[in-house]
């Protein structure tokens, strides 16, 4: 896309000349240390074909968690306008969290039988017989590859505490509560805070309007289906506001300092608080 960028700025350059080829394989193409891919998945938001995902000599590696952040809160949106970008990358971003923070564990009195049993299998085996498990279930009359797999489905346990939105990320929660639960005691007040940011003047501000001035009581808004539309069309401002209201929230209603971590000298509506524990649904 370099090339044809160059090439369209001369008189004399082919015109007959295709600006964008897509190419095609057998092979998937990887996505771990692969530059290239979203340059060429979204040849619009990479129009000069570079400023892709962990490019190697860079004095400062960064993370594709960071840049992607960095992407969504340029002054440029058309990487949080457009419509499939965000979520390529949190799927990206969520199977790699698999891939990295998931793991077994199993009981230390069968660690060893069970370590013997993994070794004896090999990838095409498990692929197989997973297959024919999915589709047709076990069978009344199991093979030993069967027996093997049922024998380790029910020894084994999957540990994904830290995958965002799985099930065991759910018990983490739970079980974070109760240790607060157990050093603090039982929590006082339980509220959920739903900020509503379709009539929020301050989403719209969030959102790109210049017009709207906050310095008055009641600003001047526009019309509700356009600030529906905002809404769908920016969701990182959305959750930008989402967070910036629980913040000011607990800062300014519940008086907690978090600089400090702890509950401001002045304390809040609610008096001083020892400690609090959100999460999002």
């Amino acid at each position: 896309m370099q090339v044809a960028g160059l090439n369209n700025l001369f008189k004399k350059a082919n015109v007959h000349a295709p600006d964008l080829i897509v190419s095609r394989s057998a092979e998937a193409v990887p996505e771990y240390g692969n530059p290239s891919l979203f340059p060429g998945m979204f040849p619009t938001l990479y129009p000069y074909a570079v400023g892709g995902f962990e490019v190697r000599g860079r004095k400062v590696a960064v993370s594709m968690r960071d840049q992607a952040d960095y992407s969504f809160d340029l002054h440029d949106r058309a990487f949080r306008y457009h419509y499939s970008y965000m979520f390529v990358v949190l799927n990206i971003i969520q199977r790699r969290t698999g891939h990295l923070q998931a793991y077994f564990t199993v009981q230390r009195s069968k660690f060893l039988e069970v370590a013997d049993e993994f070794r004896k299998l090999d990838c095409e085996t498990v692929k197989s017989t997973a297959k024919r498990i999915e589709t047709e279930g076990f069978s009344a009359e199991p093979s030993r590859e069967e027996l093997v797999m049922k024998k380790l489905l029910n020894e084994v346990r999957t540990v994904s505490a830290k995958v965002p939105g799985s099930a065991a990320s759910k018990v983490f929660v739970r079980n974070e509560i109760r240790s607060y639960m157990g050093m603090k005691g039982m929590p006082q007040i339980f509220l959920t805070i739903n900020p509503n940011p379709h009539h929020s003047p301050i989403f719209q501000v969030m959102a790109g309007d210049e017009t709207v001035d906050l310095g008055v009581r009641f600003p001047q808004l526009a019309a509700g289906p356009e600030r529906a539309r905002r809404l769908a069309k920016d969701p990182v401002a959305a959750a930008d506001f989402f967070d910036f209201s629980i913040k000011c929230i607990f800062e300014c209603l519940f008086g907690w300092d978090y600089g400090r971590n702890e509950s401001s000298e002045r304390g809040g509506i609610l008096g001083h608080l020892d400690a609090f524990y959100g999460t999002a649904e």
